[in-house]
């Protein structure tokens, strides 16, 4: 079978190496210069997602062709630090001894016992989710009757993330670092399900990794793969138009004219992308909900500040408030908490702030942007990086309207938000109704947000394809 993939981020490329692996030929055709989409690396910068959690998920689409990961792994600790609004530190260890001993110096022997309990609370809620929740297709919300759902639901996962997290620690702040991660799936940990606590279970369980050379290595790797194992693989080519012939898609038409014809295609896209190209509005009885968006500073620095990490999160004072300014308010936070990036032998540094995209607040970009790096900026200097304000060289400012005219909606990197009705069987299909050969890859279909959700996105819409 010929099969047509459009897009070659992460999705896109794992979709790839599972139909090649089935047997099928796959042609990749991707508007950018190279492959990567949200995970690219410039200049020293990682320009798009900085956590890589999970990379099993790589040796499994990998396998599919049968190539070995010929990326060179580094596992971080610590997978973060965090730095607090009073001057306390705590570095976060995926080593259970060693997360141990630093919440027990950091907050007590009550918490540090808490800690155990809710490194298994997680461990086991992964258990449960992870191949009949996150790593299965959905046809309907009958399919959630399943005997782990009874398991689900005794573990807490549709209650409420961050008071489950409560039970267990004490320390407002040390709850911070097994919840902030909320975040990333658009949400208040106050409202997040608690089957989300998967997403601080990657991070604080898993481990975060690096690879060396850079994230934008994680597609090359992945591409050069499909390339060796027979995949075409097309760059700088737009898909403009799906040729439909009553319901199935019989070709792929390009800007330039070009017609390709093909038995199935996988639009590994931004979803309005996909539904433009179909041309289709499905019908939701609720609009569409976004996660917030972020502003990203890139720069270069020539000094060292020991108290930077891998990835530093410098927590405001208020943190409670920060949700509410930037998803119920639309927006900029008062009290800023911000991810500062900084990759190993190199001199770039990278400061990301949660920000309202452009559906939530309207904020005018091109007029607060550059006063908004200076107050980014002059906070870090503020919070322990002394001098900062006076070293940093601003390379590249981007904000909720450059996101947007890279083609993603409502201004965001994060796509849809991950509330209850925009989870599992509730979340946009990655099959479309009355398109019998069409499957959705990617960040806004199943399972969602992330670097693990998306490459199983693509092995679930191989899979589509190949039933």
């Amino acid at each position: 079978m010929r099969v047509t993939v459009i897009g070659a981020g992460l999705a896109g490329l794992s979709a790839t190496l599972h139909l090649l692996g089935a047997g099928h030929q796959v042609v990749l055709l991707e508007l950018a210069e190279g492959p990567g989409g949200r995970v690219g690396h410039r200049d020293g910068f990682d320009t798009g997602a900085t956590v890589l959690t999970m990379p099993e998920l790589l040796d499994e689409a990998l396998a599919a062709v049968g190539a070995p990961n010929p990326l060179r792994l580094t596992k971080l600790d610590p997978a973060y630090r965090a730095h607090f609004a009073d001057g306390s530190t705590i570095d976060v260890h995926a080593d259970d001894e060693a997360m141990e001993s630093a919440i027990r110096a950091f907050a007590g022997p009550e918490d540090a016992a808490g800690y155990r309990r809710l490194r298994a609370w997680l461990t086991e809620l992964y258990a449960v989710e992870k191949d009949r929740f996150i790593g299965a297709n959905f046809d309907s919300p009958l399919d959630l009757l399943r005997p782990e759902l009874a398991r689900l639901a005794v573990l807490g996962g549709f209650g409420r993330l961050g008071p489950r997290i409560a039970r267990f620690i004490k320390d407002e702040r040390v709850r911070r670092l097994f919840s902030f991660q909320a975040l990333y799936a658009g949400l208040d940990p106050r409202f997040a399900l608690g089957a989300y606590g998967v997403i601080p279970y990657m991070d604080t369980v898993a481990g975060v990794y690096y690879p060396e050379g850079g994230m934008g290595r994680i597609a090359q790797a992945l591409a050069d793969a499909a390339e060796r194992v027979g995949a075409e693989l097309r760059f700088k080519t737009e898909a403009a138009w799906l040729e439909r012939v009553s319901s199935r898609i019989r070709a792929v038409r390009t800007r330039t004219g070009e017609r390709i014809s093909c038995d199935a295609v996988v639009l590994a896209t931004e979803l309005t992308t996909a539904y433009r190209l179909l041309g289709i509005r499905p019908r939701r009885l609720l609009p569409l909900r976004f996660s917030p968006s972020a502003v990203v500073l890139h720069g270069e620095t020539k000094r060292d500040w020991p108290g930077l990490a891998h990835h530093t999160i410098f927590f405001g004072q208020a943190w409670q408030r920060t949700f509410t300014e930037i998803i119920r308010r639309g927006s900029l936070m008062s009290d800023p908490s911000l991810l500062v990036t900084k990759p190993p032998g190199g001199r770039a540094i990278s400061v990301l702030a949660p920000v309202p995209n452009l559906r939530t607040g309207r904020i005018d970009w091109p007029r607060v942007g550059p006063a908004y790096r200076a107050e980014l900026v002059g906070a870090l200097a503020e919070r322990g990086l002394a001098g900062f304000d006076q070293d940093f060289e601003p390379a590249e400012l981007i904000t909720p309207v450059d996101w947007a005219e890279r083609g993603l909606a409502a201004g965001t990197p994060f796509s849809l938000a991950h509330t209850f009705g925009q989870t599992g069987p509730f979340r946009p299909r990655n099959v479309v109704r009355g398109i019998e050969n069409v499957a959705l890859a990617g960040c806004g279909t199943t399972p969602g947000v992330g670097i693990p959700p998306v490459l199983i996105s693509g092995r679930l819409a191989a899979a589509r394809i190949c039933r």
